[in-house]
């Protein structure tokens, strides 16, 4: 301790008793390393005190009574006249006192960091684990009820369901060929093609209107499958909808619906990424459908999608019709086109 130089040569006369049944002795008082020595009148020491460990019994009170931490019976008596011994052992206690630990303060950042670890736990973890245990059990009916609230909220800005009966039923026919069940045509889609809680895809009219044969509208409908098959449809309108939103569902089996309203507006001013090449040219190779058509489609330089052309599972193959030529031409006229 750098404090002690300034002291180790003072000394003081004071009154020093072991206990409290003891006389009174007179003792000379110094300073050592890290100790208040006391020693009798020949110089010969008594006992050594850890200046870390002395009290004062009577602040700015005297004589300036001294004793161990945790032991009062044996004090040290210094006169008001020995200021430079007091001052300098109370100097010491100060700068004693600064470096130990303040269980207060240790305490108080104990339960800060175990109330930031329970946030961080709130903020970070929970919501996650509440997101996966709702995945985990809302029941197909009521993602197929989201799923048809959510096509409800797109035909407010697409314009209503393309319902052609005869056209209709051709598009019945192409989901079978297909492996899937629920599909719906807008008329006026900001994209594609989207895919909705419950199994349901839906499907802008130009993907049908635009080209020559069915394979384009097949290839974006396959894309909506291999999107759907890698990631849940219900998880990104949990993430957009957020914690609450996610309890609500989980304990009342609803949503609100300005979160439908913002999460319908969210699909259409947020593309989705195109799905992974080799996932969806096998979903092709299982459908015997080709991939060509639908890649040029996406882009007709070919130079994005490469892939989707050279790996092509029916280059080279005859393959049969996705649907009759009546059937295509009645499915082109669905929306009344």
């Amino acid at each position: 301790m750098t404090a002690l130089t300034k002291y180790d040569r003072i000394e003081a006369t004071g009154l020093w008793r072991p206990d409290a049944q003891a006389q009174r002795r007179e003792v000379i008082v110094s300073i050592g390393d890290a100790t208040l020595m006391i020693s009798d009148s020949k110089d010969q020491a008594i006992t050594h005190w850890s200046l870390a460990a002395v009290a004062r019994v009577n602040p700015d009170e005297y004589p300036a009574i001294f004793h161990p931490d945790g032991d009062t019976s044996e004090t040290l008596e210094l006169p008001e006249n020995e200021t430079v011994m007091i001052a300098a052992i109370e100097k010491l206690r100060r700068a004693v006192n600064r470096t130990r630990p303040r269980p207060g303060r240790l305490r108080f950042l104990g339960v800060g960091l175990s109330i930031a670890a329970v946030l961080a736990l709130g903020v970070f973890w929970l919501p996650g684990a509440m997101q996966d245990n709702t995945l985990r059990v809302v029941p197909q009916v009521k993602r197929k009820s989201l799923g048809t609230a959510l096509l409800d909220r797109l035909q407010r800005v697409s314009g209503p369901r393309c319902s052609d009966a005869v056209g209709s039923a051709a598009l019945t026919r192409l989901g079978l060929r297909l492996g899937v069940s629920r599909l719906a045509v807008l008329p006026n889609l900001t994209q594609p093609a989207l895919h909705l809680p419950g199994g349901l895809i839906v499907i802008n009219r130009s993907v049908i209107e635009d080209y020559e044969e069915p394979d384009v509208a097949a290839g974006y409908i396959l894309a909506e499958v291999s999107r759907r098959a890698t990631l849940d449809p219900l998880r990104p309108l949990l993430s957009v909808a957020g914690p609450w939103e996610n309890f609500r569902l989980l304990t009342t089996g609803d949503l609100a619906p300005e979160t439908l309203d913002a999460y319908a507006e969210h699909l259409l001013s947020h593309p989705a990424a195109p799905p992974k090449d080799q996932p969806l040219l096998e979903l092709f190779g299982t459908a015997q459908l080709r991939s060509t058509p639908y890649a040029m489609a996406r882009d007709i330089t070919g130079e994005t999608v490469l892939e989707l052309v050279e790996g092509d599972p029916m280059q080279g193959k005859n393959t049969e019709p996705l649907l009759t030529d009546g059937d295509w031409l009645r499915l082109q006229s669905i929306c009344g086109g």
